[in-house]
């Protein structure tokens, strides 16, 4: 069984005992979070696929962790300008386990 949900602005292929990555949620680790958003539901070779939601279907997991991610370094350079700048940013992310997906 596939799904396909959107969250964060984003979308992810998921199927049950997975972990994802995703965008920060406000969730504690250990809550239960539900995904309405889905996209495309496949089910013993028969798919549903939404227009643009599949009506009734809900895919829930676990919040395992909340974390950061790797560093990526932004370094802006204008030649024969004497400008360089250097930052660095960390992606927040939530780290979930997907329990079921749910269909009417």
């Amino acid at each position: 069984m596939l799904a396909v949900i959107k969250t964060g602005g984003k979308q992810y292929l998921v199927s049950p005992g997975e972990k994802i990555k995703v965008e920060k949620l406000d969730k504690e680790e250990g809550a239960e979070v539900a995904f309405k958003e889905v996209l495309l539901v496949e089910k013993n070779r028969s798919v549903q696929i939404g227009t643009p939601l599949v009506s009734g279907a809900q895919v829930t997991g676990k919040v395992t962790k909340n974390g950061k991610g790797k560093k990526v370094i932004i370094f802006k350079y204008r030649a024969k300008d004497r400008f360089r700048q250097k930052k660095g940013h960390r992606q927040t992310f939530t780290e979930v386990e997907i329990k079921e997906i749910q269909t009417k």
